[in-house]
């Protein structure tokens, strides 16, 4: 795909600003004369995250063809069409996409974006439409009531979590356990929000991080343990065994480890993009790199775990010996931007740390390893978030 106009950028990051998920197109002069388009590895990415349509079960030939119900939006009004997802018997039956209509609504090279919304694909120019203008009017316009529809349902499950938050915060709630975590498992109780140990967003698709105020602690992003069929480790005792120590009677490796620097173990990071792994090395050259992350597992699990997360501040008091929370405010995120993970990595503002230990059983415990981010970065990983004052 071209390089977007700088009108194309500002059009997107007004439908991004607006929680419309969409993927992008580019119909070239031969598609729009042969009324064929390529459906990309982005775009057949975007089909399947909204349960559009999943290329890989489709077969090849005419009679497996998909017809969706689609809609070509102008300033004003919009044209019904019909999207034909397909699978030629040529070419090794690389996925198409066409819309009808088409050749009349885009010149080639046009940028167009697919929005799936309702069973349907919304098809907007953003080459040619003045979005700003549209979503800003006095008129109603088709567009303007497709995104408003969209940011309606996008935040409705946002707006519920607010107001229950709104319902607890100010008040002192007893610490569920002594424990760093008790923070986050105290809210989760507070809401009613079952404890468990489930890798998917904690509220309706909605992830919540909490955290002391009064502490500058790096913020958990998500746990990932290496792929071990390409490490040369193959699990987490043996990296205790090479790297632990013990402390009292638990033997265990509570480390962090950064891209920038080498730790007491010796242990360090190092991001290599032409091949996308995240290494782990060890300054011990007769073991040199012994796990891999691939960067694509990681920056799914980014995407999964923090497609829309609240990162709650609480103050911390004590009162009879016992922590208790204040909720106060919340910082509203969405949509990491997944090329920044690396740079962040490789910068060492996003880090990993080891929490692995060997209990009297002789059985090997890892709680992560857990990728952390620091203190006041997550704007370097995040479009721009909503702050909210849990007390007003």
């Amino acid at each position: 795909m071209r390089k977007l106009t700088e009108n194309e950028q500002s059009r997107l990051k007004i439908l991004t600003e607006n929680s419309v998920s969409l993927t992008l197109i580019e119909p070239t002069k031969n598609g729009l004369k042969k009324s064929i388009m390529d459906a990309t590895g982005p775009v057949r990415n975007f089909l399947l995250s909204k349960n559009c349509h999943d290329y890989s079960l489709q077969l090849q030939g005419p009679e497996s063809k998909i017809i969706i119900d689609s809609f070509l939006y102008h300033e004003f009004s919009s044209n019904r069409s019909k999207a034909s997802l397909y699978r030629p018997k040529t070419k090794n039956g690389d996925p198409r996409i066409w819309f009808t209509g088409l050749n009349k609504y885009a010149n080639p090279n046009d940028i167009l974006a697919l929005i799936c919304f309702d069973e349907e694909i919304h098809v907007v120019n953003l080459t040619r439409l003045p979005i700003n203008r549209l979503l800003d009017s006095l008129i109603d316009n088709p567009l303007k009531e497709l995104v408003q529809e969209i940011n309606s349902l996008e935040t409705e499950i946002s707006n519920e979590l607010l107001a229950k938050l709104r319902k607890i915060a100010g008040t002192p709630i007893p610490s569920l356990v002594d424990a760093d975590t008790s923070v986050g498992r105290t809210l989760e109780a507070a809401l009613d929000i079952p404890i468990n140990s489930s890798k998917q967003p904690d509220y309706k698709g909605i992830e919540l991080k909490s955290f002391r105020s009064r502490r500058g602690n790096r913020k958990n992003l998500f746990a990932q343990v290496p792929n071990w069929n390409l490490s040369k480790f193959k699990s987490s005792a043996e990296i205790l065994d090479n790297f632990g120590y013990w402390r009292g009677d638990d033997f265990k490796l509570y480390c962090t480890v950064s891209a920038i620097t080498t730790n007491s173990q010796g242990l360090s990071l190092k991001v290599d993009t032409d091949i996308n792994y995240l290494r782990e090395n060890s300054d011990d050259y007769e073991i040199g790199d012994f796990v891999v992350w691939t960067l694509e597992k990681l920056h799914q699990r980014l995407l999964e775990k923090h497609k829309e997360t609240f990162w709650v501040t609480a103050d911390s008091t004590f009162s009879g010996g016992r922590e208790h929370f204040s909720y106060r405010a919340v910082e509203h995120t969405k949509k990491p931007i997944v090329s920044q993970f690396d740079i962040l990595l490789d910068q060492g503002i996003i880090t990993l740390d080891h929490l692995i230990k060997r209990n009297v059983e002789g059985q090997v415990r890892e709680k992560g390893p857990i990728f952390k981010i620091k203190p006041g970065s997550l704007g370097l990983l995040f479009p721009p978030s909503s702050i909210y004052n849990l007390l007003e």
